[in-house]
């Protein structure tokens, strides 16, 4: 029996210059060996500014784009990857770009009915040097993920956090300040515009930082979530919503926050490119649908060849499967 990728090139892109690089090297890892299992000839590119040179050389029919953070998911690579005219996995440029900008991301969802929280972009020295709301709050770079450089502050907090003036920040100049939500955290994949499950993230440190996403028994999933039937049902909805909203293509993953004690359900953002790796939520909520690790990989892939617009480029040749 044909394996479902034979014959197919598949350059995986891994690793890159963001702050989550370990994070991609790892998803990069586990999807360049489901590739190989589904008979894929596998390149893995630890993608670089010189990529489209590398792509140019090699000539895969599709990248696996596994990169997380600032120039894997933020648009920039998809860009590169339109202009020399190779098919990629994932959203394209545009939803990328807005999906990974915080503060426009929100505007866009809010405008489409999606609830999100309330705050707004502050200026790093300005937010260090008082508080801009009543505690408490959360402070997230607006251009960041998998909770790099977030910071809590509690009722009672004499001031801000100082780590945001500190010389070794390096998150950009505003920084996304909202009301922090008590509750839940929850989480929701969407494959295909349909959302999977709802996840409940019980962070084994109390707060679901970049520890408790990566580290093994950093946090415990409930899946699918012990929540009210009304506010499971929402937050498919929501993440459908955002999905759509943002033009979203491929797999998804939207996170939320549900204050299950006042009813309030909230969108924080939304992923363009998730986790991979043997903790990450959409595998696990895939699994549950019944699709396993490689037939999901193999869809993501097989989805790079559907056509153009959208961040897809049109070209010639079969649909792999």
């Amino acid at each position: 029996m044909t394996a479902p990728l034979s014959g197919v090139h598949v350059a995986v892109l891994l690793g890159g210059l963001s702050s989550e690089r370990e994070v991609s090297l790892v998803s990069g890892r586990e999807c360049a060996d489901a590739l190989k299992r589904l008979g894929a000839r596998v390149s893995r590119v630890d993608a670089g500014r010189d990529l489209a040179q590398v792509l140019t050389k090699l000539k895969p029919d599709v990248c696996f784009n596994a990169l997380h953070g600032e120039w894997g998911e933020d648009g920039c690579v998809q860009g590169v990857l339109e202009t020399i005219g190779v098919r990629y996995t994932h959203s394209g440029v545009l939803a990328s770009a807005l999906a990974m900008d915080k503060a426009k991301a929100k505007a866009v969802l809010s405008a489409a009915g999606v609830a999100v929280p309330g705050g707004g972009l502050f200026n790093r020295f300005e937010a260090a040097a008082d508080h801009v709301m009543a505690p408490p709050y959360v402070v997230k770079p607006n251009a960041e993920g998998s909770s790099v450089g977030v910071f809590l502050v509690f009722e009672g907090a004499n001031r801000p956090p100082q780590e945001l003036i500190a010389p070794s920040w390096t998150f950009g100049e505003e920084v996304m300040i909202e009301p922090y939500i008590a509750g839940k955290e929850l989480s929701v994949g969407v494959m295909d515009g349909k959302a999977m499950t709802v996840t409940d993230i019980i962070p084994r440190t109390g707060f679901y930082d970049y520890e408790a996403k990566y580290a093994d028994g950093g946090s415990t999933h409930v899946v699918p979530a012990p929540i009210p039937p009304h506010a499971f049902e929402k937050a498919l909805k929501l993440a459908e919503m955002a999905h759509a909203a943002l033009g979203c293509r491929g797999v998804t993953r939207s996170d939320l926050r549900y204050d299950d004690v006042n009813d309030v359900l909230v969108l924080l953002e939304v992923n363009t490119q998730p986790g991979m790796t043997p903790t990450s939520l959409v595998p696990e909520q895939a699994a549950l649908q019944g699709v396993d690790f490689d037939r999901l990989v193999l869809w993501i892939t097989e989805d790079a060849y559907g056509g153009g617009g959208a961040g897809r480029v049109a070209r010639t040749g079969e649909v792999p499967g």
